[in-house]
């Protein structure tokens, strides 16, 4: 039986070592990027004193940071602006890291020479938090324990919901796929030297629902093809077609999500919105990442490892 017409045929099986190597070389360039750039942990994770400030008008964030700096003697500390709520007046924070927190002394007199220096602000203190690093270990551990169960679950959905065409199997590439996916995504924070804050987690989590999302149309696209043609067509070959039977639905799902966290970011670079920006660039790179995951490692590396099981067990790769 000739395989059915597609608009694309991409020879994503024959090609497939190639998207391995290619997937090898962006993982292994991601783990050595915390060599070689250092990951940079947010407060969250390592620790520190966070102080909150109201003001009124506007700021110079960057005047603000050097005035900080040099309140304390030199310590590195990082700015963020936003809105209180609760007032709806603009606040900044100082974010120092540290592992025993910012003296008592040391905060008033940050907050006096700050008062003195932008008194045209009225700013006034609104609040002064220690982070402990053993509160951002537990977090970082508890979102490590959830992503483990959520692959568990995920790896038993598949097995079952695709058990006629190797479940078990099919279950574990998938997650495979998504953890090329985080590590990849991971090295984008690192190399763009963004903070290991909750923008990550967001994005790791979102990353993940979207690029399993994917993965799941096209192993249901194969399901029914199995259902359709029975035997008539090795895996290889139905896979290669039932992918490239997904392909148009998953690049324009695609292209319309990435388009919009281009548009989030421009618009983010000219606002000098920091805390966007570290959510959606690195979320771009994720979806294509996600997207390319989903069409070239996944199915490929399934249908791989079951000619590979074939071949130890001495039986011919079985017909879908």
């Amino acid at each position: 039986m000739n395989r059915p017409e597609t608009k694309f045929n991409i020879p994503f099986m024959a090609n497939r070592k190639k998207f391995f190597i290619f997937s090898a070389v962006l993982v292994i360039f991601s783990i050595l990027s915390t060599f070689i750039f250092g990951a940079k942990l947010d407060i969250q994770f390592k620790g520190g004193t966070l102080i909150t400030y109201l003001y009124d008008g506007s700021i110079d964030t960057n005047q603000f940071k050097t005035d900080a700096e040099t309140a304390l003697g030199g310590l590195s500390v990082n700015i963020t602006t936003g809105t209180d709520f609760n007032t709806g007046k603009n606040n900044i924070t100082v974010s120092l890291l540290s592992n025993s927190g910012l003296t008592a002394d040391k905060q008033i007199e940050l907050t006096n020479t700050l008062e003195e220096k932008y008194a045209e602000n009225n700013i006034t203190l609104l609040e002064s938090t220690d982070v402990s690093p053993s509160a951002g270990s537990e977090f970082f551990k508890k979102c490590l324990v959830a992503a483990a169960l959520a692959a568990v679950v995920l790896i038993l959905y598949i097995a079952v919901r695709f058990k006629n065409i190797g479940g078990w199997l099919a279950g574990i590439c998938a997650i495979i796929a998504l953890f090329h996916d985080i590590i990849i995504v991971y090295g984008s924070f690192v190399v763009l030297h963004m903070d290991i804050d909750a923008n990550f987690m967001a994005v790791i989590l979102t990353i993940l629902g979207y690029s399993v999302n994917d993965t799941i149309v096209i192993y249901d696209r194969i399901r029914e093809n199995k259902g359709l043609y029975k035997n008539s067509f090795s895996l290889s070959d139905l896979v290669d077609f039932s992918t490239n039977q997904s392909f148009v639905r998953s690049i324009n799902t695609s292209v319309t999500t990435i388009a919009a966290m281009i548009v989030v970011s421009v618009v983010a670079v000219m606002r000098g919105v920091d805390s966007i920006i570290s959510f959606s660039v690195p979320m771009t790179i994720g979806l294509i990442i996600g997207t390319y995951s989903s069409l070239c490692i996944a199915a490929p590396l399934w249908v791989y490892l079951e000619e590979r099981k074939g071949k130890k067990t001495g039986n011919e790769p079985a017909k879908a």
